[in-house]
């Protein structure tokens, strides 16, 4: 490929992943505003969901062209900014939780916990669809990554202010962030990990629990206990992580 040739590409790579990200924030902010109407929501919840869609949509755009070596945005992607929009939305219940001290009627929760399980099951196909059409990249992987980190985080504080948990519940969401955070002290963190079944098993399974506490019929103790073995398994593969970097930099002195 010559270089108009290559240009030509990103361009195009350009403008499908603008258009797609814009369709998404039309999406959001539609969908967010007929929940503010049909909840009785404040105007935090559709300013929530906007505030965490925006900043997340325009890192896309900035990163896509240096780590998607490829014309088309993709299907695998357009799902994965799909969850986005949920998690967005999620983002959204958590800050009207958290400043507006609402009360979530079973309908809504039930609502909620809904989007959320339909977000759980795309993350289980936009692998596959990235790979059947032979579109795979580091960037879709980190963006397939950090949704999930981020789903994990607003459903985390929308637990702990439906009182499903204490505060240590939030250690769960902000665990990827801290770990992101540590690396510039200790760059051996930033390194690739393997693939493992065991961190996208126990993933799968701290957000399905977290999802699963947004249900009305799950309360204290047993919503306390159940956030309390998820968060230990989640502690347990992050240490597990660490270790093996810890250990692969000692073997590579």
């Amino acid at each position: 490929m010559d270089r108009s040739q290559a240009n030509a590409a990103a361009t195009n790579l350009s403008r499908s992943a603008v258009m797609a990200t814009a369709s998404g924030g039309v999406v959001l902010l539609a969908l967010s505003s007929a929940c503010a109407v049909l909840t009785r929501f404040d105007t935090s919840f559709v300013a929530g969901s906007i505030a965490i869609y925006l900043p997340a949509a325009l890192i896309v755009n900035a990163r896509i062209r240096k780590y998607h070596p490829h014309e088309e945005f993709g299907s695998a992607n357009i799902i994965t900014l799909g969850r986005l929009v949920l998690a967005s939305l999620i983002a959204g219940l958590s800050l009207e939780l958290a400043f507006s001290k609402v009360t979530i009627t079973p309908i809504v929760a039930w609502c909620f916990l809904t989007m959320t399980v339909i977000g759980l099951i795309l993350d289980a196909i936009d692998g596959p669809v990235a790979r059947r059409e032979g579109l795979t990249s580091r960037f879709g992987s980190r963006f397939d990554m950090e949704v999930d980190a981020l789903l994990i985080l607003v459903l985390s504080v929308a637990v702990y202010f439906l009182d499903k948990a204490g505060w240590w519940v939030l250690i769960g969401g902000l665990l990827r962030y801290a770990f992101v955070a540590a690396a510039y002290i200790w760059p051996q963190l930033a390194s690739d990990l393997p693939p493992a079944w065991r961190r996208k098993i126990i993933s799968a399974v701290q957000g399905g629990v977290l999802a699963a506490l947004l249900a009305p019929i799950i309360v204290p103790p047993l919503s306390t206990i159940t956030a309390a073995i998820a968060l230990g398994l989640l502690l347990y593969s992050f240490a597990v992580d660490v270790v093996w970097l810890a250990r692969r930099k000692r073997a590579l002195l």
